[in-house]
Parts: C-alpha cells; structure tokens; sequence
C-alpha cells in the first residue's frame, strides 16, 4: 500500500550560474517540477518548491579570469538573469537562492564540521599538479596538454573533449598551466574523502531493493555504480573560490562544489523557513522529490544520500528522483559553449507574452524516456495546430457565441440530453488519467488528457451545431452553451499546472476566482447568469518569418562555429616549380550549365577557353543551381586527360576551395579576363 505523505518538498538541481539558461534545462528540470509543484498546490497539499544558483566551482573562475572580473561579478550577473528567467516563465519557486548567501555558508560548513568530528571523513595525501609562478595547485580545467588515449592537443584535466575520456590531470601528456602557460610540477596535497564504499550496503538496500518504481534510466544507472562498486571520493579541493574548509591547516582549501551545492537544498530551505525547516528534512512523514537531469543522477542518488546517511540525525533520503534525458535542439547536442541553445531570457524578449507556448511544447517533447529533439517548426506547429487551432479555438467560440446570443450572460441548462451528459462525463474520466499520470511523474502523457478536454469540447460544439440551434429553439443552445462553458472552466483547472499564464486569463474570463483540483470534473463551476468578460484571443498564429529569423540566427551560429573550428589542412610537401610549370591552368566563361541526370552532385559545363568550347564534369551541384553558373568566369586545369563520367567526356577540372562547413566554392577572378588566358 502506497505510503501518504504529509507534506512534499520539491527541489530542483541548482543551474551553474556562469551563464544563462536554456531550453535543455527548462525541459529537462524546471517545468516538470514546476508542473509538479502547481498539481499538488491545486490539490491543497503542504508543497514547498525549493531552487537555486550553484555559484562555486573551476568554470566560474576562469569565466572570471577571462573577463578581468572577479567571480563574485560573474555569479551576480548570471544569478539575476536566471532569477529572472525563471519568474517570467512562471516557474513558481517558493525560494529561489544561491550559494554565495550567508546562510549557505554557515551550513554547508556546519554540515562539513558535523562528518568531520564524527570521524566520516578519510584523510589522503596525493601528488596534484601545482604552478610555480601562479602559486597555487591546479584544478583539473587549469590543465591542458596531450590526451593519453586519442593523443588530441588541448585535452583538459577532467576530460578530453575529442574523444570524450574522463582523466585525471596527472594522466596529461606535457601538461601545461591554463593560468601561466609554465609547465606545472607534482606537489603533495592533503584532501578529505567521503568513504562512499562505506555506505554502500545500505545504499544497495534502499535503491536496488526499495525503490524499483524508479525511472529505468536512474535505477539502471545507480545500479551500474553499485555494480562497479563505490570508491572514496575527495570532497576538498585547492582554491581560492568557494565555502573554506572550516579545520585547521586547511587554508587555501575550499569544499568540493559536488558536495558544497546539495547542501544549497538545505540552506535554502532554512532561508525559506528558518523555524520549521526540519519539517521536510527529517520528519518521517515528509518526502522529497529532487528534479535533475540525467547528469546529475549519480549525486543525487548516490552521493548526497551518502552524505545525508553519514550526517544522521534523522535526515530523510529522497522519495523520488524523476530524472529526465537531455533535450536536442534542431537535431544537435545543445551545447552553451557552442552557443548552440535556445535561451530562456532571449526566448523570452524575442516571444513576448508566449511563455505557455514554450511551456507546452517543452511538455509535449519532454525527453522522460529518452533524448528528444527542439525544432522550431515543430514550436510553430504545435502553436497554430494545437494551442490556435484546438484549445484557443474552443474556448474563443464558446465564450463569443455566449455573448452572441446571450449578451454575455450565463445561460441556464434546463434541457439537459444525452449527448450533453455524456460529454459531461467525460470530464472525470480525464481527470481520473490526468491524476495518474501526474502521480507517476508522466508529464507529456498527462499533458495529452488535458489536451483532450479541449478536444472533447471541439467536438461537442461540432456535433450539438448551436450556431444553427439558435434559429430554431435558444431553450437548446442555451443549454449548449452552458455545457461548452463549464468546459470552458474544467480546462482552466486541467491546465494551471502546464499553462499558468493561459489558465489566470480563462479564469478572470470566466468570472471566475480561486480555483482548486477538486472543482475538476464539476459541472457547475460557472453559475446561471453569472456575466462573462469580453473574449480575449489565448493564442495566436505565429506566422513563417517569424520562425525564419529564429532558422536564421542558428544558421549564423553554425556557420561561427565552423569558422572558429576550421583548420586548414597542413600545406603539402614542397615541389620543385618545373612540377608546377606542367600545370595548364586557364580562365574560362561558362557558356551553359545543367544538371547531370540520375545524379545529385554533378554538373556538366560549357566552357569557352578562348580557343574552343569545352565540356567538363563537375561535382558542386549541391552547392550552386546551374543558373547561378552561367556567364561567370571559372579557374579550370586545360591539360588533364579526358575522363569519361557518368557516360560524358570530361575535358578538365574547375577549381575549387573547401570550406569550413565541408561546401565548395568555385575559384573565380576578381575583374573580367580573357577566356583562355593562363593562371601562373
């Protein structure tokens, strides 16, 4: 029998505050749990949403040294932007803090000294990379050098980024300071380690055995580091930014940002709460549920419980760890140093007035099971095709013929039939999935059933017709109207928790006030002759262009990326210049061009070259359309022997240069030459 909690508390993992964020975390994290939150607050449960800004770590401190600014500067500045973020897409946090805050401080330290003095922590010495001239060791992104295996320059500390394997900084190859550019020497350094092989046992005992209602992807992952078998890990590092070690002889030694961030749920529960914080930590009858991605499973399962474990003191595990995977964007790897991503504070200046449609659409392609992919014409889809045309559409017709036909005014129901009960009942079949769904942490399945609300009342204005009722018999379209209307209201309540924005504006449309899950599925929930506002359009078309310039933006950013990317490849070995004397490179002017049948890359030209006309093959048909071609002047190498391809006699070859997107352009003169005169 499934355990009833009294109260919940909701977190979510702490966006790292060197920039802003974006649509992969939105979906992966943030308007879950926020759909979450709103579901149990419309249900009247005791729910607090807990989140933050993770501002401690290597990334900040050299984003800052890049800049010139100090890393306060960097965390103030991206803390604010995803604070506000955040608020104007209606992720309704409870608090939202950071881990610079005062109160951070004091209990991640409190939480360090409290393992500390219990014995829970292992001491080691170890050889680390240290720089001479900057004084200080160096953290693993403050080194670059030869990866060990794929042999790639420019491999970091922790990761080479060519071929993707985890490192140490001592397995670098001529490792170099990032800092200085001196080559670092080893130094022994003193760390503390969490002994997570300690609480393995129990940990195997509440993930493997009491929690197989876990998502498959975050059992199975637990499991695989069970399986491995746990090993101590340092919760320590040397540097200079970040909660100080609170021992002594721990100067210059800060904690590990793994083990300072989750503490941030703690401490910024007690910001929210200085006097019953411990209500949702260590009340038996009290749950969490942490929100993450699929990269932060393994802290969140097995790290922070390991710590919660050593801490004692009635410290309750998580619940649930609804994880998701991680979001594409336009069939790509979202990536922020690539600037590959959709921003949530630009997504929000460039759309304004729209962040329940970014909402939905993140909902409807929330990647629960497996990666899914973001592409602007599916956004515009799902806007004109569902939002417009479905559940702006129904309500926007009930609403006007209500006014039509009745000034505004509720109509009584007082010929109530079978199709208009049947319809009725509908409505708590819905409900009835919708809870199940959201039960079970199946946003995009419960996104759908709220869907079908809108759908159902579509449907039912088709089939009653009140626009031909009303010449007949208003006793019936008053009827049918009050149905479409207490649909109308069912709809509002369905989508509090995806739409907010949408479902404030029904409400007040309506006449409405407070609305809770409870009034879903009734059937009486905007009375007779109460008045209703004016209609107001929920959602409107968003026209091509306007998705084009969004296309566009993201072609730029490619095509930047390549360019930053591109390598030229190594100039070939050197020839003698009679080698290249036997070379008979001329200008030619393309007479005619045309595409070559049954082939997509080549094309047959015409060419002038001042003597006669010449016929050559070339393959650059997916880069130029034939017309394009016509009357320019191309470079062509004259002396090649005819080749025969694709059944045409091919008399040269028309150069050209490769890009950094892999594309061919053809090597033309600046100023008109004469046909057939020689390049040299």
């Amino acid at each position: 029998m499934e355990k009833k909690f009294k109260r919940t508390l909701v977190t979510t993992a702490l966006p790292y505050a060197n920039g802003p964020v974006h649509i992969g975390h939105l979906a992966g994290v943030y308007v879950p749990a926020d759909i979450y939150a709103r579901y149990l607050r419309l249900r009247g449960e005791d729910v607090v949403m807990i989140g933050g800004s993770d501002e401690h770590g290597v990334p900040i401190t050299i984003k800052a040294k890049k800049e010139g600014v100090t890393p306060q500067d960097i965390v103030d500045r991206y803390h604010n932007i995803i604070k506000e973020s955040f608020e104007g897409l209606g992720i309704s946090f409870d608090v939202y803090s950071r881990t610079t805050s005062e109160i951070h401080n004091e209990t991640a330290s409190e939480f360090f000294r409290h393992l500390y003095d219990k014995g829970e922590f292992v001491e080691k010495t170890s050889m680390q990379l240290y720089d001479e001239k900057a004084e200080q060791f160096l953290a693993d992104r403050y080194v670059t050098g030869e990866c060990p295996n794929c042999h790639a320059q420019g491999a970091y500390g922790d990761q080479c980024e060519k071929c993707g394997s985890s490192l140490n900084a001592t397995d670098l190859i001529n490792p170099v300071s990032a800092l200085t550019g001196s080559v670092p020497v080893l130094r022994e350094t003193r760390h503390w380690y969490l002994p997570l092989d300690k609480w393995q046992p129990a940990l195997e005992k509440w993930i493997l055995e009491e929690h197989k209602e876990w998502r498959p992807n975050v059992y199975g992952q637990c499991k695989s580091w069970l399986d491995l078998g746990l090993q101590p890990r340092a919760v320590s590092r040397d540097l200079d930014w970040g909660v100080p070690v609170p021992v002594e002889g721990a100067d210059g030694k800060v904690l590990y940002v793994w083990f300072d961030a989750p503490i941030g749920y703690i401490s910024n529960t007690k910001e929210l709460l200085p006097d019953s914080w411990q209500k949702y930590w260590k009340d038996p009858e009290s749950r969490i549920i942490h929100f993450i991605g699929k990269d932060n499973i393994v802290f969140h399962c097995i790290v922070f419980p390991a710590m919660l474990m050593a801490y004692g003191d009635g410290y309750q595990l998580p619940d649930n760890v609804p994880s998701n995977e991680f979001l594409n964007l336009e069939g790509d790897k979202i990536s922020t140093s690539r600037n590959w991503a959709i921003w949530a504070h630009e997504y929000l200046a460039d759309f304004p007035g729209k962040q329940d449609v970014l909402r939905y659409v993140l909902t409807a392609n929330a990647p629960e099971t497996k990666d899914n992919d973001f592409t602007w014409r599916d956004f515009q889809a799902r806007n004109n095709n569902e939002l417009v045309a479905i559940l702006g559409n129904f309500i926007n017709r009930a609403v006007v013929l209500t006014h039509k036909y009745f000034g505004g005014t509720v109509p009584a129901a007082t010929d109530l039939q079978p199709i208009d009960s049947d319809t009725l009942a509908e409505l708590t079949t819905i409900k009835a999935a919708l809870e199940e769904n959201l039960d079970n942490f199946h946003f995009r399945e419960a996104l759908k059933e709220a869907m079908n609300i809108a759908r159902l009342g579509n449907k039912y204005l088709q089939e009653t017709e009140p626009w031909k009722v009303a010449k007949t018999d208003m006793q019936r379209t008053a009827t049918i109207l009050n149905v479409a209307l207490q649909i109308c209201a069912n709809i509002a309540i369905a989508f509090e928790p995806f739409l907010p924005f949408m479902s404030a504006k029904l409400v007040k449309m309506l006449g409405g006030d407070k609305i809770t899950w409870d009034m879903l599925g009734c059937t009486d929930l905007v009375p007779a002759g109460a008045v209703i506002a004016q209609p107001e359009l929920l959602f409107e078309k968003i026209e091509d262009e306007t998705i084009q310039a969004q296309l566009d933006r993201l072609e730029r950013i490619k095509k930047e990326n390549m360019l930053k990317n591109f390598k030229p490849e190594p100039v070939a070995p050197e020839i003698p210049f009679e080698q290249f004397e036997k070379l008979d490179m001329r200008v030619g002017t393309v007479l005619e061009c045309s595409k070559v049948k049954k082939s997509k890359k080549l094309l047959r030209f015409l060419i002038d070259d001042g003597m006669e006309q010449r016929t050559i093959v070339s393959g650059i048909a997916q880069y130029y359309e034939p017309e394009q071609l016509v009357g320019k002047q191309v470079v062509f190498v004259a002396n090649f022997a005819p080749r025969v391809i694709q059944g045409i006699t091919s008399q040269g070859m028309i150069l050209s240069a490769v890009n950094a997107d892999g594309s061919l352009s053809v090597v033309t003169t600046i100023n008109p030459a004469t046909p057939g005169g020689k390049v040299g």
